[in-house]
Formats: structure tokens, sequence, C-alpha cells
């Protein structure tokens, strides 16, 4: 390690034995990741540790943890989860972090072009002062994607219900077209808008979700995620970089299915925090060396980089 990075390790064990001793302890050490395997032997070995451990009289187990492990999670597309999706799909409002911008023309008697979008103030899913949005809300977080659906048809049903609207309750998979057509029949009716305006946005956000383009692509990072996970291990990571080589694709010969390079950096963050430490050789440099060609290729290709893109370069 960096003489920097070995110092600090040193002065955590040195405080996580002050601890142990305060709490009269004698420590069973366990690791995961390589870190944290590093300081739980920088603690095993350290002097006063081993005077410690053989006078304490209470036992205590130690997990160490890297956190960089969380990284797996942080770009994984494991979560079946709607909420998850309407944050990472929709637009942020702006000047907010966690909350995204509803496109409300589908309330309104304007024509859903791209020269209204901005013409009507958008939505949003923090509606503090509407009981059913904020149960919704909370179905969208707790419950699976396809159960949250329904409870935002059930929603929308009792609400036009309660409104004497013409509503047929159809059974079956809900679509995001059905969802609409519901939505269609507040249009007309002042009262009930305002009534249920909260939820309506919440319900506009799902429709507007399902619809996205990125929740099917979202969808084949998920297939990718899991074949990586068998993959990985029957082989070593050159093959799976290999395998990754091909869909590297410059921005004049990308489809909208095709991965851009922003997802590509998110699928080697993942692929590198699963995999963790890894015996580095020809054949892995090599793999290496053509999957950094091919994306600074396509990243010096596009035309019109993201914010995030510009950023890094």
């Amino acid at each position: 390690l960096p003489a920097e990075l070995r110092a600090a390790v040193r002065a955590l064990v040195g405080d996580l034995d002050a601890l142990l001793t305060a709490l009269g302890l004698r420590e069973e050490s366990f690791a995961v990741g390589a870190l944290s395997r590093v300081i739980a032997a920088e603690l095993a070995s350290y002097a006063p540790a081993r005077n410690r451990r053989r006078t304490a009289t209470n036992k205590a187990s130690v997990v160490f943890v890297d956190r960089t492990l969380d990284l797996a999670g942080a770009v994984g597309h494991h979560g079946d989860n709607l909420a998850e999706k309407i944050l990472s799909v929709l637009p942020k409002l702006p000047g907010h972090k966690t909350d995204v911008m509803v496109n409300m023309v589908e309330l309104t008697a304007l024509q859903t072009t791209d020269e209204t979008r901005d013409i009507i103030a958008p939505g949003c899913l923090a509606q503090p002062n509407d009981p059913a949005a904020k149960a919704l809300w909370e179905s969208f977080m707790n419950l699976k994607q396809k159960e949250a659906v329904m409870e935002a048809r059930r929603h929308l049903v009792e609400a036009a219900s309660r409104e004497n609207l013409p509503i047929r309750m159809s059974m079956g998979e809900v679509t995001p077209e059905q969802l609409s057509s519901y939505i269609q029949l507040f249009r007309n009716n002042l009262k009930a808008l305002e009534n249920h305006c909260g939820l309506l946005q919440l319900v506009l956000a799902t429709v507007q979700t399902l619809k996205h383009p990125q929740t099917s692509k979202w969808d084949n990072f998920l297939a990718f995620e899991r074949l990586l996970l068998q993959t990985i291990g029957e082989s070593e990571m050159p093959s799976v970089l290999n395998q990754l080589l091909p869909m590297i694709k410059s921005y004049n010969k990308r489809t909208k299915d095709d991965y851009t390079c922003e997802d590509f950096l998110v699928l080697l963050v993942y692929m590198y925090s699963v995999v963790g430490e890894m015996k580095s050789g020809k054949e892995l440099d090599a793999a290496e060396e053509e999957v950094k060609k091919a994306l600074i290729k396509a990243i010096c290709d596009d035309t019109e980089p993201s914010p995030l893109l510009q950023k890094i370069t």
C-alpha cells in the first residue's frame, strides 16, 4: 500500500484496539474485500491487541466490509421497483435532486408535441397533501413493479368512481395505454382534476416511465448482469471483456437500442465491483487495452457528449 494509506490503516487499527480494550473484548475478525483483509490482518498482528486478547474476558465478532462493494448495488439493475425506475428515467425537477418532472400536457387540451412540453408547468412526485397519492408512492417503493402498477389502476378507478366518471374496470394486465385512457376521463372535469391532482401526477409518472425507451434498456442491463454473473463463475475476466468489445459502437453506428459510452462505464463499474481482486497477466492486459481503445474511440466520435462525459473527459 502507499505510505499514506499504510499510516491511515495503522491509525485505524490503533483506534480499534483502544475501543476493544475499553470494552474489555477479545475479537474474532472477519473480512469481506481486499482492504478489509489488510485491516483485519494488521489488527491480528498488532502487539498491544495480542496482549489484550490474552487477558480480555468477553468475546466479540468484528466484520470488516469494503465500501467499494456498495458500487455493485449502486450501478446494478436488480431492483424490480417502480419508484427506482421513475427516479432514474424521468428528467430531474429543476433545483431538486430527488424529484422528477412529470409532463402534464395529457391533462390538457393541448397537443402533445415537443413545443407544448414547456408550456404547462411540470408535475412532481412529492404530494404531501394528498393521502391517496402518498399511499400510492409507498406502494411504488415497497411493492414489485407489477403489483405497484395494479395499485395505480385501483387508486384511479376509486377516484373516478367517487367523481361519478364513466369508468369501466378491466381485469388482467395493466398497460400504460389503459392507465392513459383512465386519466383522460378526468381531463374535462375541473373539479375532479383539482380533487385528485396529486394522484394523477403519480399515475402520469408511471405511464411516462413505462413508455420510456430507457425502461426497456433497463431490462437489457438486468439480463446482461445476470449473464455476467454466470460467465464470471465459469471463465476469467478477459473472456468477459472480449464479449463486451463488439457491443462498444461509435456514435454514428449506434441505434437507440445500443449501449452508450455512459452505459458501458456503468457496466464496467459493475463488472469490476463484482469480480473483486484479479490476477493480472498478458491476456487480461490485452483485453483491457482493446476495451480502452474502443471506449476512447466511441467517446471521441460522440458529436453530442452528455454533461457527464464532458466532465470525465
